[in-house]
C-alpha cells in the first residue's frame, strides 16, 4: 500500500476524471490489459490539479517522441527503473518492453547487460548511459558521451537524455510514495531491479 492515498474517482475534479480515462485507456493499449492499480501515480498527482495537467502535457509530448526506435526506448526506460529499483516502473516497463518486442531472454539480462550476448553494441551503449544517468550522483563520462554521439544525432541523443530522466522521475515519485507494482507483467518474466554496482 502507498503511503498517501491517491484521489478516487469519486472524489476526482472534472480534469483528473479525464485524464484518469484517457490514460487507463493508453495503458490499457500500451500493454494489453488493465490492473486495478494501473492509475495509482496518476491518481497521487491528482491532489494537485495543476499539476497533474502539466504531467500529462509532459506525458504526451514523450509520447510522441518518434525520434528513436521503440526498442531503443524501452531499453532506455527500463534500464533507468532497474537502476532505480521502482517496482512500479519495472512492472509497466517489462509489459510494454515485452509488446515492443524485447525478448524474456532480454528482460532478464538487462542486469548483467554487459556479459549478455542479446544486447548488440548500441544497446549495451544505451543501458550504459541509462544507468550513468540513474545513479546518485550522475555518473556519465565524456567517453561515453562520445560513444552515444557515434551513433545517434543530436535531436536523437537530447530525447534518449530525455526518455531516460522521465523515466527517473517517474522511479523516484513513485518510490518515494511507496507505489509498488500494478499487476501489469503478473504471471511473466519480468526485469529484475540491480542489486551491485560494477
Amino acid at each position: 500500500m502507498s503511503r498517501l492515498q491517491g484521489v478516487d474517482d469519486r472524489d476526482a475534479g472534472l480534469g483528473a476524471k479525464i485524464a484518469f480515462f484517457f490514460t487507463k485507456r493508453k495503458l490499457a493499449q500500451m500493454t494489453g490489459l488493465e490492473t486495478a492499480g494501473m492509475l495509482e501515480p496518476l491518481r497521487m498527482y491528482a491532489h494537485i490539479p495543476r499539476l497533474l495537467s502539466a504531467y500529462g502535457k509532459l506525458e504526451q509530448a514523450e509520447a510522441k517522441l518518434d525520434i528513436l526506435s521503440p526498442r531503443h526506448r524501452a531499453l532506455a526506460e527500463l534500464k533507468a527503473a532497474t537502476t532505480v529499483g521502482c517496482e512500479y516502473c519495472i512492472d509497466l516497463g517489462s509489459q510494454i518492453a515485452r509488446r515492443w518486442g524485447l525478448t524474456d531472454e532480454e528482460l532478464l539480462a538487462l542486469s548483467n547487460y554487459r556479459a549478455a550476448a542479446c544486447f548488440s553494441d548500441v544497446d549495451k551503449l544505451i543501458l550504459e548511459y541509462a544507468t550513468a544517468m540513474s545513479r546518485t550522483p550522475v555518473e556519465v563520462t565524456d567517453e561515453l558521451f562520445d560513444a552515444l554521439r557515434a551513433h545517434f544525432d543530436t535531436a536523437q541523443l537530447v530525447g534518449l537524455t530525455h526518455v531516460i530522466n522521465l523515466g527517473n522521475m517517474r522511479a523516484r515519485f513513485n518510490i518515494a510514495l511507496g507505489i509498488k507494482s500494478a499487476g501489469f507483467s503478473g504471471g511473466r518474466v519480468c526485469a529484475m531491479p540491480d542489486t551491485a554496482r560494477p
